[in-house]
C-alpha cells in the first residue's frame, strides 16, 4: 500500500463521517471548532458530502450529526468566532441541558452513581455516602458542572478508604434571598425568623432526634456524628453544652 498524500501513512483508515456512515456522530465542544474549520463542516451538513485526504472522490454522508457545547454559540457568532450559517445549520432541534445547580433534586441520584462508578473502576472498598455528605454537596455551587462533580466524588472515593466519604468543597454561595411579599400589618404579621432561645430549642430537638435514631452511639459507622456530618469530637462538646445524657435503662 502506498503512502497517504498529505499524511504519509501507511495504513488506509477511514475518517469519522465514513464511520459513522448510517448512523450518528456526535461532535462534543462544537463551539471550540477553529473557524476555518467551520466552513468544511457546513459543507457536509449542508450538501451531505465529503472529501477524504488524497482523494479526488467525492462521497455521500448519511450521518445524524449531534453537536454539543457549553458556551453561548449566540454570543459566539456575534463575536465574530463562530459562523452564523453553521449555528443555524445546527440549531435545528436545541435540547438545553440545565447545569447542575439548578437541578440539585438530581444530585444524589449521581453522586450514588458516580460513587458506584469509581469503586468499579478504582477496584476500592465501597465508601459510605451519607445524608450529610449529600446535603453538602447539594449546597455546593458546581461551577464545573458534573464534570467536577465526578471528580469531587473520585477523589472523596480514594481518601474514604471504604470508611465515609468526605466532600472538601469551596463556601457555598449565599442563599438567594427570600421573595418580597406585600406589608402587613403589625397585628396579623408573623416574624420570619427565630429567637436565640427558639434556636437553642430548634437546635437541642435535632440533637435528640439524631441521637435516638443512632442509638445514642456517637462514633462510628451510624453513629450520630456521622449523621450530623459532624467530627465525634464536635458532637460530645454539644452534648455537653446542651447537658445531654443518655438515659438508663
Amino acid at each position: 500500500m502506498s503512502e497517504g498524500a498529505f499524511t504519509g501513512a501507511l495504513k488506509d483508515r477511514p475518517g469519522r463521517f465514513e464511520t459513522a456512515e448510517g448512523g450518528t456522530l456526535l461532535l462534543d465542544e462544537i463551539g471550540e471548532v477553529p473557524f476555518e474549520m467551520q466552513t468544511k463542516l457546513l459543507r457536509v451538513l449542508q450538501d451531505k458530502c465529503y472529501e477524504r485526504v488524497g482523494e479526488d472522490r467525492t462521497r455521500r454522508a448519511n450521518v445524524r450529526i449531534i453537536g454539543a457545547t457549553n458556551r453561548d454559540l449566540k454570543q459566539a457568532v456575534a463575536a465574530g468566532r463562530f459562523r452564523e450559517d453553521l449555528y443555524y445549520r445546527l440549531n435545528v432541534f436545541p435540547i438545553r441541558v440545565p447545569p447542575l445547580k439548578e437541578r440539585r433534586d438530581d444530585i444524589p441520584l449521581l453522586a450514588q452513581h458516580f460513587v458506584a462508578l469509581s469503586v468499579k473502576e478504582l477496584r476500592c472498598p465501597p465508601p459510605r455516602l451519607t445524608r450529610a455528605a449529600l446535603a453538602r454537596l447539594q449546597h455546593y455551587h458546581w461551577p464545573g458542572n458534573v464534570r467536577e462533580l465526578r471528580n469531587v466524588i473520585e477523589r472523596a472515593v480514594i481518601l474514604a478508604r471504604g470508611g465515609t466519604l468526605h466532600f472538601d468543597l469551596p463556601a457555598t454561595e449565599p442563599a438567594a434571598p427570600p421573595p418580597a411579599t406585600s406589608p402587613r400589618t403589625p397585628e396579623r404579621s408573623h416574624p420570619s425568623f427565630l429567637t436565640e432561645v427558639e434556636m437553642e430549642r430548634r437546635e437541642r430537638e435535632n440533637v435528640l432526634a439524631v441521637l435516638h435514631s443512632a442509638g445514642w452511639r456517637i462514633k462510628g459507622p451510624g453513629g450520630a456524628a456521622e449523621l450530623l456530618g459532624v467530627k465525634p469530637t464536635t458532637l460530645l462538646s454539644r452534648l455537653k453544652r446542651m447537658g445531654l445524657v443518655r438515659p438508663k435503662g
